[in-house]
């Protein structure tokens, strides 16, 4: 049961309704964004659980390159809407009808999300370190 909405994102409009975005042209098509760009469609819910759980799945559809399949354009490959609203509502659907694998695997990214970002802060400070040591010891010579 589809208990979403998904519809092309308007730079003007404001929705208040639980949402987040899917990016539809580069190579880059289908990622799952918190911010919109110029390019991408918004998936509207009643709820923030069933945003969060959904998504994670389309997190997991872009990760494994399933979009790549329904890529269209010559120079730029763009994701056309009715391709992306047919086949994402038949996998969600399919992907959550194992509710207990699912939230397993929801947690586990959530988690290596938080691991990345903490890596990602750790080798931006170690970078910075490195080039302030540097500039130190080029100043003295």
């Amino acid at each position: 049961m589809q208990n979403f909405i998904i519809k092309t994102h308007k730079p003007e409009t404001l929705y208040l309704a639980d949402h987040f975005y899917i990016l539809n042209k580069g190579l880059n098509s289908g990622k799952p964004l918190n911010e919109p760009c110029p390019n991408c469609f918004v998936v509207i819910f009643q709820s923030a659980v069933e945003k969060d759980s959904y998504y994670w799945l389309a997190y997991s559809l872009w990760k494994a390159r399933y979009w790549q399949q329904f890529l269209v354009g010559s120079v730029i490959p763009f994701l056309r809407i009715n391709d992306f609203k047919i086949d994402y509502i038949t996998k969600t659907s399919k992907m959550l009808e194992q509710h207990e694998e699912h939230l397993k695997n929801v947690k586990a990214l959530k988690l290596l999300e938080q691991k990345e970002f903490s890596f990602q802060k750790n080798l931006k400070l170690i970078s910075e370190l490195r080039t302030a040591i540097l500039n130190n010891y080029c100043r003295k010579y």
